[in-house]
């Protein structure tokens, strides 16, 4: 039955008028991020995809998190004060100790809370399951679709489980609760997305790329290979972005959406590459990126985006 999933995975991937809306941390521009209540606003705003974030407990449950740590920006303890610092790695505590903390509203002493104005607090949401979030989407009438990311980090082996093993973790879920044909891996270490390639081929993954002037995981250090791209070489493919992310095996090209441009653009979708920039919230760069022909974007603000997305459709 793999040509089924195979089948249905192209199929859900691909919302009616040929570009997919993806909330990015459910909703994060208007309710706490990777809550089931940003989740819910999502789904209540007509996404296609719900974007999210993985971490391991130490007892072995995937939860949904950006941070493999406890963030001070949004986490309270069980007497509701804020987190001075950033807190343990996540995969340091069990799901009954994870579940103690509250991330039900920005802290407002911190500069990341001004970023998000509308953001409505939604005080007693705990880091849920990603369990519970295939519950919720299950539930949904309409069948959404889930981008799901690997948070690891090569330079931080002691804050998550080993590559290899988040990525079986998260196969195992996602086959257990028959959601393979809706679920998309992605992630900057593309080692776990090496891994699910390899052990489950039905699932598609994205690899997320990010070239700025601070942050770069796909140019080459001290003459070898980025440690984010799983041994593949920038410099084998002449530069080329979107060649690397072909060669790594992934079907999804996610870039920071400052880094897609028309040109690289064309040349990803003449690989089969889908081309899904992140995290667009502003207008006009919707409109600029539609009109250069991404299959997708990914934003904080889905009504946002929503509302540019279906005058495109009209046009």
């Amino acid at each position: 039955m793999r040509w089924f999933a195979l089948f249905m995975a192209s199929a859900l991937a691909s919302p009616a008028y040929g570009f997919d809306v993806q909330g990015h941390r459910g909703a994060r521009g208007l309710a706490p991020e990777n809550t089931l209540a940003a989740f819910r606003t999502g789904l209540s705003l007509g996404v296609d995809t719900l974007e999210t974030d993985l971490a391991v407990t130490r007892d072995g449950v995937l939860v949904i998190s950006h941070n493999p740590r406890l963030n001070p920006d949004m986490t309270r303890d069980a007497e509701g004060h804020f987190l001075a610092a950033e807190g343990p790695p996540i995969h340091d505590l069990t799901l009954a100790e994870v579940a103690r903390y509250d991330v039900g509203r920005l802290n407002p002493q911190r500069n990341y809370a001004a970023q998000f104005p509308a953001q409505r607090p939604q005080d007693g949401e705990r880091i849920p399951t990603l369990a519970a979030l295939f519950e919720l989407v299950k539930s949904s009438p309409k069948p959404v679709a889930l981008n799901i990311e690997t948070k690891i980090d090569p330079g931080r082996p002691g804050d998550t489980p080993s590559a290899e093993e988040f990525a079986g973790r998260v196969v195992d879920a996602v086959r257990a609760a028959g959601l393979a044909a809706r679920v998309t891996i992605q992630s900057f270490d593309w080692r776990t997305l090496v891994e699910v390639k390899r052990i489950a081929p039905e699932l598609r993954t994205a690899c997320l790329t990010q070239e700025t002037q601070n942050s770069n995981n796909v140019a080459s250090r001290d003459g070898r290979a980025s440690p984010w791209t799983a041994g593949f070489d920038l410099r084998a493919v002449e530069g080329s972005v979107p060649r690397l992310v072909k060669a790594a095996g992934c079907d999804i090209w996610s870039p920071f959406f400052r880094n897609a441009t028309p040109e690289r653009i064309k040349e990803a979708h003449a690989l089969g590459l889908t081309v899904l920039p992140w995290t667009v919230n502003d207008a006009a760069d919707m409109e600029r990126l539609i009109d250069a022909g991404v299959d997708g974007l990914i934003s904080d603000y889905p009504d946002r985006l929503r509302a540019v997305a279906d005058r495109h459709a009209r046009r």
